[in-house]
């Protein structure tokens, strides 16, 4: 079970909403803005309804890789699949072991152990960008924040450690993000960057 769990889990977090969403308005997402699939570059280039289909879509394999996990082998199964969804979505199968950063994948997962630490943390995320702009900034906040939401709202030790492991990873993919931040060169949201791909230095989830 918990080997089908981690396939599963996987499986799922490897479909690229992003690029599926870029390709049926006729576009390689990964050829346009910061050339990342996260919703953050579908919004930029293609407009906020595209990317909010985008961050439905990479939540949905979050939650849904959670649900199955618990079904197939309870709480030990929630942690696999949750884990292999946020990997599969970082490297996806689909587009040769590369993806994006995990944030919304993650959230579908905290929405599956604790829909208030999803609430809060989306609140954080609100009022980080709308008073500073950079989504990266409010992404590696948020990915600080939440083992230490789940461990003071009560959730098994084993979600909160889970939690914090994928948060290191998370927070690991943002160093080049936290580079810029500190030598005042991070791309603020708002700010529309030349169609042309550069994966290495994207700042989108």
């Amino acid at each position: 079970m918990w080997i089908l769990t981690a396939v599963i889990g996987y499986l799922l977090g490897s479909i690229p909403f992003g690029y599926v969403v870029g390709k049926a308005k006729g576009i390689d997402i990964r050829q346009h803005g910061s050339g990342n699939v996260g919703f953050t570059n579908v919004w930029r280039t293609l407009g906020i309804q595209y990317g909010l289909i985008v961050l439905l879509g990479d939540g949905w394999k979050g939650w849904m890789s959670a649900f199955f996990g618990y079904m197939l082998a309870g709480e030990s199964g929630v942690l696999i699949g949750s884990f292999m969804a946020v990997m599969g979505h970082m490297f996806s199968c689909f587009l040769k072991f590369k993806g994006g950063k995990g944030i919304a994948t993650g959230g579908g997962v905290l929405l599956f152990m604790s829909p208030i630490t999803l609430a809060i943390l989306l609140t954080e995320v609100a009022l980080v960008c709308l008073i500073t702009r950079y989504m990266s900034l409010a992404s590696i906040l948020a990915a600080w924040l939440a083992p230490v939401l789940l461990y003071y709202f009560g959730a098994p030790n084993s979600y909160v450690i889970g939690i914090g492991v994928a948060a290191m990873v998370v927070i690991i993919r943002h160093i080049p993000n936290i580079k810029r931040l500190m030598n005042g060169t991070e791309n603020k949201l708002g700010h529309k960057k030349k169609p042309e791909a550069s994966a290495e230095g994207s700042t989108e989830q």
